[in-house]
Formats: C-alpha cells, sequence, structure tokens
C-alpha cells in the first residue's frame, strides 16, 4: 500500500513539473514577445517629409502596441502566480513521496534484519546439530 501511495506522489509530482515547465515556457515566449513589440515601437516612424496624418497613424500605432505590450505583461503577472502556486504544491509533493519512501526504505531494512535473524537461527540450529 505504501508503495502505491508513493508512485501515486511521485507520479503527481512529475505531472506538476511538466505543468510548471509548461508555464516557463509560455513566460520565456511572452518575455520575448514583448522584448519584439518593444523593439518594434522604438524603431516605428514615418518618411521625412510624411503628411501629418503619417504621425497620427504612428501615434495609434504605437498606442496599440503599448497596449498589446500592458496586456501581456497582465497575461505573464498571472502566469508567473500560477508557477508559484505549482512549485508550492510540487514541494509538498516531494515532502510526501520522501516520507513514503524513507517509510519503503525502514521496512525493507527491517525485512532484511528479519531475514538475517531468520538465517543465524537457521545456521544455530545447524551447529546444534552437529555437535
Amino acid at each position: 500500500m505504501i508503495k502505491k501511495l508513493y508512485k501515486l506522489k511521485k507520479m503527481q509530482c512529475d505531472q506538476k513539473i511538466i505543468a510548471k515547465n509548461q508555464i516557463s515556457d509560455q513566460i520565456s515566449n511572452i518575455d520575448l514577445e514583448m522584448h519584439l513589440t518593444a523593439n518594434k515601437i522604438s524603431q516605428a516612424g514615418v518618411t521625412k517629409f510624411g503628411a501629418i496624418s503619417d504621425f497620427a497613424i504612428l501615434a495609434m500605432h504605437k498606442n496599440s502596441m503599448k497596449l498589446h505590450l500592458s496586456k501581456l505583461a497582465i497575461k505573464k503577472n498571472a502566469l508567473v502566480v500560477q508557477e508559484d502556486g505549482l512549485i508550492k504544491q510540487i514541494v509538498v509533493l516531494q515532502k510526501e513521496s520522501e516520507q513514503f519512501a524513507y517509510i519503503l526504505e525502514e521496512e525493507r531494512k527491517e525485512l532484511l534484519k528479519k531475514i538475517i535473524l531468520a538465517d543465524e537461527e537457521a545456521a544455530l540450529e545447524y551447529m546444534q546439530s552437529k555437535y
């Protein structure tokens, strides 16, 4: 029973780690997109002798990119909070799995002690029967 619980906790921990890695990938993709958008904002421009409407369109374009940046920042913050929650869950699951692993190890040691005792008794009986 302990072994099944240990395997279950280990599997749950692995699943949470995979989910955390997926969220980390999403966060890095958002960071990359934010960086690219910031570069686009700084590099956007109009021709030197363009019309005044070109400047108005440029301003609208920059404002829409800034809005996109703020939406990405909000999404990133939500993912960071979700990632922190997963990290806490992973720590709890790892502690539980370590407890079960310790119990399994103690059971194994106890079984080895019983086997050694049985072997010693068998050897002692054999020696007594020889004499």
